[in-house]
């Protein structure tokens, strides 16, 4: 185990951490708010899904995914259809649009990341995907999930966890 004072560091750098990702959602354009690049971030990784799975990918309640829905589905970028196991629910799927601007977003993403860690070497940026997978993977794995310390990540998170983790714009 890590000595105490090296937690308090990891405190402080995740903290600083705010500035990375103000600095990507600056790039978002306006029309396409984080919320709405997350969620279609997210219809592209798990395909087609009800809104209540949405809004527990999303780890927000109901409300705030119902906003982030309307906005993508009024800008064109996802459909809702009824649910044929269930014609009180509705099913989301991206449409062309939604995948044309996602694709965009993250042409945006990769683009500020090459910018600013072009001094970095491809080890490192693979150490850093590596290493911040893990975090979020023991946070997910220790944290609500229920998962006990020393399971692997492939164990938790009911079948959401895979190794390749979403890659949201944000």
């Amino acid at each position: 185990m890590a000595a105490r004072s090296q937690y308090e560091e990891l405190a402080r750098q995740l903290s600083a951490v705010g500035a990375v990702k103000r600095g990507l959602l600056r790039i978002l354009p306006a029309e396409c708010p984080g919320g709405s690049a997350t969620v279609l971030t997210l219809l592209a990784k798990y395909g087609e899904m009800r809104i209540t799975q949405l809004a527990e990918l999303l780890a927000v309640n109901m409300s705030v995914t119902s906003r982030h829905v309307a906005h993508t589905a009024e800008n064109g970028w996802i459909e809702r259809s009824p649910d044929p196991a269930d014609k009180r629910s509705r099913i989301l799927r991206l449409t062309p649009a939604g995948e044309e601007v996602l694709a965009e977003l993250n042409r945006r993403t990769t683009e500020i990341f090459a910018h600013n860690l072009d001094d970095w070497s491809d080890e490192e940026v693979g150490q850093l995907n590596t290493l911040l997978s893990r975090l979020r993977d023991s946070f997910s794995c220790r944290g609500t999930g229920g998962c006990t310390p020393g399971r692997h990540s492939g164990d938790c998170r009911s079948g959401l966890s895979d190794d390749s983790h979403t890659r949201t714009p944000l």
